[in-house]
């Protein structure tokens, strides 16, 4: 690999969403630095992707997006990235006074904290470098709201104020944050909480796909992970730098409504 190298950390990326945009990214000749909290989960993913065709590197490092010095000493290390996507996630599905206060307050610094924490780390050499692309995962509930997701739907739609703010923050720098919101994507998370809402509301998971998830989508499908692909390659093109502070959103219609 060159020293001009297309540079790219998603958080998050041994499993789910993260896993396939790193799996994107590889292949089109990115460096990707697969980070998440579990060290051996990060290697065994980098490990399986690197048997599929690509032009890049996978290297996987260990990063609790909780804890900012970890995210300015990973910064020190990787130097200026091109790309950054705050993917990592976590939920819980519970009525709101049998949500463990903990866990409520964890969901938040994941899904909120932990994306301003890791940008603010890796900001300063975006700055340098006069080019960025960050982009947040949010979430179809960035804008409409469930029943026992009260701490997921909180961090979610916080994470589109935080990413209008640091869009006008950067908008003398060719850097650009966006936050794209997608309906449900079958990944190990979506099918823990089909499992979750089966037990919340005494369904079969079957029904809770039927007339929880995809009830509120005109066109009845899952989001793939090749239409976040599509998404992500937008967000980062030259075509895209003056698309900043922006929800874009793939919902089947959902909020058409």
């Amino acid at each position: 690999m060159s020293d001009t190298t297309r540079k790219a950390l998603i958080t998050g990326a041994a499993s789910g969403i993260g896993l396939g945009l790193a799996a994107h990214l590889y292949a089109q000749g990115y460096r990707v630095y697969m980070a998440d909290l579990d060290s051996d989960a990060a290697g065994q993913a980098a490990q399986q992707l690197a048997l599929q065709p690509g032009a890049g590197e996978l290297i996987p490092c260990v990063l609790d997006v909780c804890d900012p010095a970890q995210a300015s000493q990973l910064a020190r290390e990787l130097g200026a990235l091109d790309v950054l996507v705050n993917n990592a996630g976590i939920q819980h599905v519970a009525p709101l006074e049998a949500f463990p206060a903990n866990t409520w307050a964890r969901i938040i610094n994941v899904l909120l904290v932990g994306p301003a924490m890791v940008t603010q780390a890796f900001l300063p050499a975006m700055k340098a470098k006069n080019f960025g692309r960050i982009v947040n995962i949010g979430s179809i509930h960035s804008l409409v709201a469930s029943p026992y997701k009260s701490a997921y739907v909180a961090a979610k739609q916080g994470l589109l104020g935080f990413s209008k703010a640091l869009a006008l923050e950067t908008a003398q720098q060719n850097i650009t944050i966006n936050t794209l919101c997608p309906a449900y994507v079958k990944t190990p998370l979506v099918e823990k909480q089909i499992a979750s809402q089966a037990q919340a509301h005494n369904m079969s998971e079957a029904e809770v796909i039927d007339t929880i998830m995809l009830k509120p989508m005109p066109k009845k499908s899952f989001i793939s992970q090749a239409e976040l692909n599509a998404a992500l390659d937008f967000c980062i093109s030259p075509q895209g730098r003056n698309f900043t502070g922006q929800t874009l959103v793939l919902d089947g219609g959902w909020t058409a409504q």
